[in-house]
């Protein structure tokens, strides 16, 4: 069967390679007899898969040794409430309100504290990433979302913290380009865009940061008892946490974070010029801003978004439908798109425009 060139936001897809790798060791994992679904998280098979995930994502972003690398169950959603639940001390938190994720993780922690909504692109949409310089000194941490997936910005430039713990929801945008993982006091990733499929959250944490949690946090909500168990307190997603492990191998394959990055500037280039010269395609971004992971365009009306949605899935270009909070269309172009897919697409995109002008 033929592959169709996937621009889903999430579960994204993976490299070809990846899979392929998976097919081969999808009913015997390295000669143990069994798949790595079926065997116990206990095993010396296993430890040896999530042993080489942590080390991979150690070496490929540079984590030091000062952080604690998590694999955790129930997504980026769930730690929307562990960050709150983990860091909260005076009960107070400064966030930065970006987008529809960030609403999500606000809400979240207004239910454990008081949330301060120190900077929001709201009145605009959330189309670009508001400046925010000062910070409440008492505030237990500051939050971002480091990409918005729906509306395509992101961090070209962290927000100076000071003292307080930068917390970054980085789900849609880790791995894609270099980062200082000092910077932060906590990043978060749900896996399903650029590590591996859904069911697992990649936590990296400051160790001085652990072990403060709220009274009455339930067990599995407390980075303590992860960090206590290396990931094993319960039975982790021990069939993604392997397919992240074969994707980090993948990561290294291609040259590590910073080939990565060059690849996807150079993806993301190649559709924002076309857009930026378009009489009839039109990007919703703010341009100093603009996300290299998803980029979300519209065409003057309904009826031609429709068309050119269904015009493209026709033509094996799959998944372009905006979110449904704003329409129009999102071409999330993650670690995995080849740069064979952004320029099929800018080709067919161009072809649109010459036949609906």
């Amino acid at each position: 069967m033929d592959r169709v060139f996937n621009f889903s936001a999430g579960p994204a897809g993976l490299p070809l390679e990846v899979l392929k790798k998976a097919q081969t060791e999808l009913v015997n994992y390295g000669g143990t007899g069994m798949s790595v679904m079926e065997m116990s998280h206990r095993s010396a098979a296993f430890e040896g898969i999530i042993t080489t995930a942590e080390a991979l994502v150690r070496e490929l972003m540079g984590v030091p040794e000062n952080y604690s690398v998590m694999f955790l169950q129930g997504g980026a959603s769930t730690q929307f409430a562990m960050v709150p639940l983990n860091l909260f001390k005076n009960k107070k938190a400064d966030y930065i309100h970006t987008g529809a994720w960030a609403d999500k993780a606000i809400k979240d922690a207004q239910i454990f504290g008081e949330v301060r909504i120190v900077g929001s692109s709201k009145d605009k949409n959330f189309s670009y990433i508001p400046k925010v310089s000062a910070f409440n000194p008492d505030s237990d941490y500051v939050h971002i979302t480091s990409n918005e997936t729906i509306t395509g910005t992101r961090y070209a430039t962290l927000p100076q913290t000071g003292n307080l713990p930068l917390v970054a929801d980085m789900s849609s945008n880790i791995l894609s380009e270099q980062l200082d993982v000092s910077k932060f006091g906590l990043i978060y990733a749900g896996a399903q865009k650029n590590l591996g499929p859904s069911g697992v959250a990649l936590v990296i944490m400051r160790k001085d940061l652990i072990g403060n949690c709220l009274p009455g946090t339930p067990t599995m909500l407390q980075y303590k008892i992860h960090d206590e168990n290396k990931s094993l307190y319960n039975t982790p997603p021990c069939y993604s946490i392997y397919i992240l492990k074969l994707v980090l191998e993948w990561v290294k394959a291609e040259g590590g974070v910073k080939a990565i990055e060059e690849k996807n500037i150079k993806k993301a280039g190649l559709l924002y010029d076309f857009l930026d010269n378009s009489k009839l395609f039109q990007g919703t971004a703010a341009k100093e801003d603009r996300s290299l992971m998803n980029i979300p365009f519209i065409l003057p009306n309904d009826d031609l978004n429709k068309k050119f949605i269904d015009t493209a899935k026709k033509q094996g270009f799959v998944e372009l439908k905006g979110h449904r909070s704003v329409g129009g269309m999102r071409a999330s172009i993650y670690n995995a798109m080849p740069i064979e897919g952004v320029k099929g697409l800018v080709e067919l995109m161009k072809k649109f425009e010459q036949e609906n002008s």
